[in-house]
């Protein structure tokens, strides 16, 4: 089949997102986790008014999920353990041939390269689920990947780390081109781009080890949005800048230089664990609007919004990100866009 990941600003059907649960990603402590709870909430209400959204929710915590979401957010009743829909949940596709036709890519999904605190096994399974509850084809993968680790800009290009695919956790087994082999059939992406290495708090315990949607995106074909450090005392200062220099160095699929647009960090540098990897990088492009990290920066969260709506061309709206990414993510990375597979271009 002729599988095509559309770019994230194509029209989508809905997102889906997972509603929190008891566990290591949740924490302790009634105000800590409450944290967390209004924090999916609120990306989710943004969202519902763009877009429809489904929010996944454990057996546990249904009754919560329906009191804080309201009717403005379908509730599906599933168990889980973990809550990064971007990471366990499928990847939507399309066939260009087959018009109508939605396919839903089940990648392998071990909690990041099953790392010992990690809890995964139960949420490995809900990309099954969800594309037979939409009616989508299984693609399946033998590869270990998640979708917070790729990022494509529709037209055959696809973004990776080289610290993820690679990542002997996950696949110790893979080099480039049988990871290229399987983007190609599973995305429609005849051109990877990689990239070296991810942000510098992704590499601590509870990171991803690299994953793309937290340094760079593309706004659509030829041109892609990267995080700027701009302060010398942080570490992803030199990482950003070596980054720019790799990806000025590439073209896209159809053989254009790209054009980078740069997203400069906020001004905090530090939390309790140390260096911060705060980035409007990871934000989420829905129907008409562009849901955007926001971290209490007056400053620079607008703008972030500034840019963020000239690149897409739409309505920029910001949610206090910094509950979920104090628990290693951000608003891209808990949902999971699912194209419209009639206007998937």
């Amino acid at each position: 089949m002729g599988w095509r990941m559309p770019h994230e600003g194509a029209q989508h059907e809905r997102t889906w997102m997972a509603f929190p649960r008891a566990g290591v990603t949740l924490g302790d402590g009634a105000g800590w986790q409450e944290t967390a709870y209004r924090a999916w909430t609120d990306t989710a209400l943004a969202i519902a008014e763009f877009e429809p959204v489904t929010m996944v929710a454990d057996p546990t915590e249904i009754s919560r999920a329906k009191r804080m979401l309201g009717s403005d957010v379908e509730i599906m009743e599933s168990p889980l353990d973990e809550f990064w829909m971007r990471d366990f949940g499928p990847t939507f596709v399309v066939d260009d041939e087959r018009p109508g036709v939605l396919g839903a890519v089940d990648w392998i999904f071990n909690g990041w390269g099953a790392p010992s605190w990690a809890e995964w096994q139960v949420s490995a399974g809900i990309a099954r689920i969800i594309a037979e509850r939409v009616g989508a084809e299984l693609v399946s993968s033998v590869l270990v990947n998640e979708g917070g680790g790729i990022h494509v800009d529709g037209e055959g290009t696809v973004m990776l780390t080289e610290t993820v695919q690679l990542d002997p956790n996950r696949n110790p087994y893979a080099d480039k081109a049988r990871v290229e082999a399987e983007m190609l059939r599973t995305l429609g992406a005849d051109k990877a781009i990689w990239l070296p290495r991810g942000l510098t708090r992704d590499y601590d315990e509870f990171g991803t080890r690299g994953h793309v949607d937290i340094v760079a995106a593309f706004a659509g074909p030829g041109r892609v949005l990267l995080h700027r450090q701009d302060d010398p005392r942080h570490p992803d200062h030199d990482v950003t800048r070596d980054l720019k220099e790799t990806l000025q160095q590439q073209t896209d699929a159809a053989g254009r230089t790209l054009e980078i647009i740069d997203v400069p960090a906020p001004a905090e540098l530090r939390d309790d664990e140390g260096f911060v990897d705060w980035s409007y990088i990871n934000h989420l492009v829905v129907n008409d609007g562009v849901v955007v990290c926001g971290f209490g920066d007056e400053k620079a969260d607008a703008r972030a919004r500034e840019i963020l709506s000239d690149a897409y061309g739409r309505r920029a709206v910001t949610v206090d990100a910094r509950p979920i990414f104090a628990r290693g993510g951000g608003i891209h990375c808990i949902t999971q866009q699912q194209p419209s597979v009639g206007d998937a271009r």
